[in-house]
């Protein structure tokens, strides 16, 4: 059962939720007893939908002559996060693009390691430096000894938070970029974090539930193969597809609570007030159409699209 702290103000999304599971209640109760559900319940529906703030979703940031061109939209601001996997073959283009670069924790010898292997014509000592991060923050099991001392005698700060083992080194890294006073509206800020898929299943899953813990940032998951982010129930979504840089397969993923109604448009196999769970459907392996997909779904869920290998 929901409940609410009545010592503290009701945001409007928690109204905008308990409204549309009240709708759904007596929607479901009507069947049940053999009645059909009455006006009221329609008039609701309509009224919160109508309501629902549209959210836009680019990847320009992986697209080097797109990266500004945002038309009438805020231009947004970017945060990397490196974690311990594999540098994607973009993290150079991606350090470029943003504002703030922090490593969680091995995610530092990641980025000594790999940079260099990037930009194999260049001297690897001068892209260390030129590649060093703002912030190294985690609690500091997986960084060599030698690679904390080359980024602490350039200055960088690091954040040893070995006393917190309640949270993985990419929720303390979101902490700190949350609270981060560089960005003039975090309503524009997105945050790249690459490393984040591919290896132990347990820390890609920790990762997606990051994506749950900060459902109101906007954080995208990388890899050399695809991307990953999550759609707010509170919102109607329009994901503006570059072609260039991504597709066509893609998917919608209802991983934290199954979805009763999802409607899609611009998909090869559209979901019309579709349900989706797992043990039944799920939207995998879907194919992009369109340049614009639309997406509005009474379950928060996982949207997932490949990304293109260079030609």
């Amino acid at each position: 059962m929901r409940t609410l702290n009545r010592n503290r103000p009701i945001k409007e999304e928690e109204i905008w939720t308990l409204e549309t599971e009240i709708s759904h209640a007596e929607y479901d109760l009507g069947f049940i007893i053999g009645q059909p559900p009455e006006a009221g319940f329609v008039r609701r529906r309509i009224a919160n939908e109508a309501k629902m703030e549209v959210m836009r979703h680019a990847s320009t940031f992986l697209h080097p002559s797109l990266a500004n061109d945002n038309g009438d939209w805020p231009a947004p601001e970017y945060a990397l996060v490196v974690l311990n996997q594999h540098l994607p073959r973009f993290a150079p283009l991606l350090w470029q693009r943003a504002k703030l670069r922090l490593c969680a924790d091995g995610g530092a010898n990641r980025l000594f390691d790999g940079m260099p292997e990037l930009l194999p014509d260049e001297d690897p000592e001068k892209v260390r430096v030129r590649y060093k991060p703002d912030v190294i923050k985690g609690d500091m099991d997986s960084i060599r000894s030698e690679v904390m001392s080359f980024y602490s005698d350039l200055g960088v700060k690091i954040v040893d938070e070995s006393h917190d083992q309640d949270t993985t080194d990419l929720h303390k890294c979101i902490n700190f970029i949350s609270d981060c006073t560089a960005f003039s509206d975090k309503a524009n800020l997105r945050v790249l974090v690459v490393g984040a898929l591919g290896g132990r299943f347990d820390h890609e899953i920790g990762n997606i539930n990051v994506l749950y813990r900060f459902s109101n940032m906007h954080i995208i998951l990388l890899s050399d193969d695809c991307l990953i982010y999550l759609l707010s129930k509170v919102c109607h979504h329009e994901i503006h597809i570059q072609s260039e840089v991504e597709g066509p397969h893609c998917g919608l993923i209802p991983i934290g609570s199954p979805s009763a109604s999802t409607t899609t448009t611009g998909l090869q196999w559209n979901l019309d007030k579709t349900g989706m769970h797992f043990g039944g459907l799920v939207s995998t392996s879907n194919m992009i159409q369109d340049g614009l997909i639309t997406v509005h779904s009474d379950s928060d869920l996982l949207w997932t699209i490949t990304i293109r290998k260079p030609s």
